[in-house]
């Protein structure tokens, strides 16, 4: 079996672990205010970096801002190579709600509050969080163009979008990575994830670890996982990591021990029949 590339170089420039951390769930329930714990969520920032992960993936809507300073507090001044993603265009109106607004002038506001927050000068990766259907892309990437010619931000991505809309972002500005929902049950983004592989963009897959009857206790993942001593979790991540060069899984969590076995899946191997059943058995 082909040997699975442990890394990306996103824009081809900033090499990263292909297995990062994302971000949402160092907030409160609903991804709302702060986490019971401020401490512990530090802790789980700080355990990743130890781990070797490099790319750390968060959003100003994620508290809102609460994962953002709470990255800043826990990791800057930043290991070099720590590569932090963030995104704007999504507001909140409370717990679990969120309504897109891409009008330029907000972009541009966000963009400077994530600098503030992280603690940097220059975003490694900046990605518009939805598109707003009340405002043209045109105009909302125009705005993050601007701000990458002032340096504000180094790379610019999309989130939860089509073919159709990324080749039209692409007339904008260069983009060079996509975050759509996927994992092995549900691969309705099986286009966006082949286009993003012929042109070499970045694909974080967002809910990553495959829910349903697939991960039930008896189900296919569940004994393929028993069998290498694994988990359905880490099955999940490292059918991901196998699934195509560009994917960048960014699984999420509270917890240091759940993190701690999340970086594990990196180390799962299966044979090609193995995946080929599981795969079979998703379908």
């Amino acid at each position: 079996m082909a040997e699975v590339s442990k890394t990306f170089k996103l824009g081809g420039e900033l090499e990263i672990n292909r297995l990062g951390y994302g971000a949402m769930r160092i907030t409160g329930e609903g991804v709302w205010g702060w986490p019971k714990d401020r401490d512990n969520a530090k802790k789980v920032l700080q355990r990743a970096v130890e781990l070797g992960v490099n790319f750390i993936d968060t959003a100003d809507a994620y508290g809102p801002a609460v994962s953002e300073p709470l990255i800043g507090e826990a990791l800057a001044p930043y290991d070099k190579g720590t590569v932090i993603a963030t995104k704007a265009g999504l507001t909140r109106q409370g717990p679990n709600k969120w309504l897109p607004v891409g009008r330029p002038e907000y972009i541009t506001q966000q963009v400077e509050m994530s600098l503030r927050f992280l603690n940097l000068e220059t975003l490694p990766l900046w990605q518009l969080h939805r598109i707003d259907p009340k405002v043209p892309v045109e105009d909302t990437l125009g705005a993050a163009k601007k701000l990458q010619k002032a340096g504000k931000l180094r790379f610019i991505g999309l989130s939860e979008v089509s073919v159709e809309e990324i080749e039209q972002a692409r007339k904008v500005v260069e983009i060079v990575s996509v975050q759509n929902e996927y994992n092995i049950g549900n691969r309705k983004s099986e286009k966006v994830l082949e286009y993003c592989e012929q042109n070499n963009i970045g694909f974080i897959p967002w809910f990553p670890v495959a829910a349903g009857k697939l991960a039930q206790p008896g189900g296919k993942l569940d004994t393929v996982a028993k069998q290498h001593g694994a988990t359905v979790s880490q099955l999940s991540l490292a059918w991901l990591l196998h699934r195509s060069p560009v994917m960048l899984p960014i699984p999420g969590t509270s917890s240091v021990e759940h993190l701690e076995e999340n970086v594990k899946s990196a180390d799962v191997t299966l044979s090609e029949s193995e995946w080929k059943d599981i795969e079979d058995a998703a379908k």
